[in-house]
């Protein structure tokens, strides 16, 4: 191994009574309004839309994303659906309204209207014990079961108390586990076991692993695979005909799919993954289907829609359990201002949805990209502004408007990671005009923030303002965040921005071995990742059998730097993150920076590959 260098191998009627001549002239004056009202209507409808187009096509080149479909629900009734750039960068074939998507985590409130139906049948009960109708495979009992019992309610809330965030798919190429593989980690599932391990009802967690037991026990009772039974019970239904549960897609559909692309701009290999997790991740629709299962939802409380479920069922399926969830959907507000709806994420795919439960609106938009922006919530804001939502506020004013100059040394100071919440960042960057920073968020700017003083930055924006903390040598330790509404936030600082970093020796070349050891059991996951003697148990766990495929087109790394980060509450994956050490990456689609978090004890916890 070289001095700070390491090489891996690859591995949304009044009557009057008039004359026949006032008849005549009222008669063409009524025409007259029949025509105009519905010209008037049109053009600003056309005005709306352009405004929508100018702004969605701005946002999608600022982010590099290269396909959005979307639809606008208003008076309940698809008002729009739009279409904008292309399914991938080979063919550059353009979306359209019926380009399929990956729905990601939305796959669970539609998954969860099909559990319902089979309480609204009898077969299913919301509150009895689920291993009393699971046939096929139970939830092992354990010390957190002998107490309280894990329900459908508690699987469709979040609050079973089972492990297993989210699910990353397989590859098109390569082996698919069963359903029950999956439930119970064996090979080839690339996720751990899921089990309880806390007290079902005690809290809320968000767990894709419950919906997966969920999909298993929707199997059990109706004898059916899982993607015909929802085309029967909810998505035949309600209209969904672009929809499907089948992983993987038949041909037919398939040719209809737009490529997924991660946060870097690379494509999915084999232009998406495969999801046995169907009812947690693996739905394929568009935003005019998901925004006909929202009109769904919002017909039924009002006491029609196409009987999947009761107007009874449809106020619990919108009732908030924990946490501002209710059962499958998230949940906001009360009353004429009452919201629902969910996010979804595959790899390389997003999507939002979104709509008030009485007030007839709503907006679904969906992207062939993974991107950790804003970008998808500001459209969102954008069209239930241009389109009237019910409890839609005016825009607020920003934080700073004129930016304050500072020495420009200072300034580039602050660059660098943040931690926005455990295992997420975001960079901040120097304007090269000196008027403040730029929100980095995947490498690309996000948001603007204007100096206002020495240490203090406001969103040009949004009410948002951050302000730099530093220790007693005048190290800058973190951010506090404030964002107009009561209280701040703390952010510590994860590190400088590497690209401003240049190779150095490494000053702890037993580490750097050490560290060598650790990445490549990290992406070998299996047996090697499990007998990694510097990998912490909490990384183990969550990075399960199948390793990091971030890792696999690495070549060598060399090393830069590093910073003590000891006491700033940064946490990964069970963790205290004590340093970060940085390295230049070479892979073999180019330059990037690898960061490495380790524990007091040199033990590593995570790391992130980062765009130069």
């Amino acid at each position: 191994m070289h001095v700070g260098h390491f090489e891996l191998a690859r591995p949304r009627l009044h009557l009057i009574h008039t004359t026949a001549t006032m008849r005549r002239s009222y008669s063409t004056f009524l025409l007259c309004l029949l025509y105009v009202a519905p010209l008037a209507q049109l053009g600003a409808q056309a005005t709306r839309l352009d405004s929508l187009d100018v702004f969605v096509k701005a946002q999608m080149a600022e982010r590099n994303v290269r396909g959005l479909s979307l639809a606008i629900i208003k008076d309940g009734k698809v008002a729009v659906a739009r279409a904008y750039g292309v399914v991938d960068d080979v063919s550059k074939a353009p979306v359209t309204t019926t380009t399929l998507f990956q729905a990601g985590s939305i796959s669970k409130p539609v998954a969860a209207l099909g559990a319902l139906h089979l309480v609204e049948k009898g077969t299913l009960s919301l509150d009895a014990e689920v291993n009393a109708k699971l046939t096929s495979w139970k939830v092992p009992e354990n010390r957190f079961t002998t107490t309280e019992k894990i329900t459908l309610r508690r699987l469709l809330s979040h609050t079973a108390g089972l492990t297993v965030h989210g699910f990353p798919g397989y590859d098109v190429s390569g082996p698919i586990p069963t359903l029950v593989q999956v439930l119970d980690g064996a090979p080839p599932t690339n996720t751990p076991p899921i089990r309880a391990d806390t007290t079902p009802g005690a809290l809320w967690r968000y767990s894709g692993g419950g919906f997966t037991v969920a999909q298993q026990l929707m199997i059990d009772v109706t004898g059916q695979p899982f993607p015909r039974y929802m085309q029967t019970a909810v998505l035949g239904p309600i209209g969904m005909t672009s929809s499907s549960y089948e992983q993987p897609l038949p041909s037919t559909r398939a040719s209809l799919t737009a490529t997924g692309y991660y946060a870097d701009g690379t494509p999915v290999r084999g232009r998406w993954h495969v999801y046995p997790e169907m009812a947690a991740a693996g739905l394929w629709t568009t935003p005019t289907d998901l925004a006909k299962f929202a009109i769904e939802i919002q017909e039924t409380l009002a006491g029609r829609g196409h009987g999947v479920v009761s107007q009874a069922t449809a106020r619990q399926y919108v009732t908030e359990q924990k946490n501002h969830y209710a059962l499958g959907v998230g949940v906001q507000g009360s009353g004429p201002t009452m919201r629902f709806g969910h996010n979804g994420r595959d790899e390389g795919f997003d999507a939002l949805m979104t709509a008030g439960a009485e007030s007839g609106d709503g907006v679904v938009v969906m992207i062939n990209a993974n991107d950790n922006s804003p970008m998808a919530d500001r459209i969102r804001d954008r069209v239930a502004r241009l389109w009237g939502f019910a409890g839609v506020q005016a825009r607020p004013a920003p934080a700073a408007t004129v930016a304050a100059r500072i020495e420009p040394k200072r300034l580039a100071a602050y660059a660098g990671y943040y931690e926005a919440q455990e295992n997420d960042m975001v960079s901040l960057a120097a304007n090269p005009d000196g008027s403040g920073l730029q929100i980095l968020v995947d490498g690309r700017p996000a948001e603007n923030l204007l100096t206002m003083d020495s240490a203090r930055f406001g969103s040009s924006e949004r009410p948002f303002r951050v302000a730099f903390a530093m220790d007693s040598s005048g190290t800058i330790t973190g951010v506090t965040w404030a964002a107009g509404e009561p209280g701040e936030r703390r952010v510590p600082r994860v590190s400088p921005l590497p690209g401003a970093l240049q190779p150095r020796p490494d000053p702890d070349q037993a580490l750097g071995a050490r560290i060598v050891t650790a990445l490549a059991a990290l992406r070998a996951g299996g047996a090697a990742l499990a007998g990694a003697a510097d990998v912490t148990p909490g990384a183990k766990n969550d990075f399960g059998r199948g390793g990091s495929s971030a890792l696999d087109d690495m070549v060598s790394a060399t090393y830069i730097g590093e910073e003590n980060v000891a006491g700033r509450g940064i946490r990964r994956h069970g963790g205290e993150v004590a340093r970060v050490r940085l390295y230049r990456l070479r892979t073999q689609n180019g330059e990037r920076y690898l960061m490495v978090h380790l524990t007091s004890e040199g033990v590593v916890t995570d790391y992130d590959v980062v765009a130069r």
